[in-house]
């Protein structure tokens, strides 16, 4: 199989999803976050790139045969996905009403992040385009910035869920 073909993953910790990516390297970067937590990750386009473009291969080092991801053709396509698929969809968002670190993570989890210089719009988070099951949650941030970098954004939730999925599985 060729390292660039999306595949499924049977039991992902959460489902990462990027709307609409304009960055390859972040995309690379989630990719690996992806992989460290055994997660799946979502790309719905359009996109601003290739995912076969060397940028995003290189912020993913040798980890991309390693990745489990699928591609969508437009968030109404994932939408749809993910409502079959099951699991709470978080969306991240500086708009957000609640903390992230008031959510109780479950596995298998869909968490989404808008693209870097817009974020998600209002009709994908809570209009006639917003999934069902679905709630907008924030990164606490007391300091003097607007948001994080998106790669940051997905590590940082993604390992809240990873602490809280995880609790007491390990010794």
């Amino acid at each position: 199989m060729n390292e660039f073909e999306p595949k499924k993953h049977s039991d992902p910790l959460v489902r990462v999803v990027l709307v609409e990516p304009l960055i390859p390297e972040n995309t690379g970067n989630v990719s690996r976050t992806c992989v460290g937590t055994e997660s799946e990750l979502h790309l719905v386009e359009p996109m601003a790139f290739e995912i076969t473009e060397s940028r995003v291969k290189r912020a993913g080092l040798d980890y991309w045969a390693h990745l489990h991801w699928q591609k969508h053709a437009s968030f109404k396509e994932w939408k749809q996905a993910a409502e079959q698929t099951g699991g709470k969809i978080y969306f991240v968002e500086t708009t957000g009403t609640k903390s992230l670190y008031d959510v109780e993570f479950k596995r298998g989890d869909w968490i989404a992040f808008g693209k870097e210089t817009s974020g998600l719009t209002e009709a994908q988070m809570t209009g006639d385009d917003a999934p069902r099951n679905s709630e907008t949650v924030f990164i606490p941030m007391p300091g003097q910035v607007r948001s994080f970098n998106l790669s940051n954004a997905v590590a940082i939730v993604v390992f809240e869920a990873l602490r809280q999925i995880t609790r007491g599985e390990r010794s």
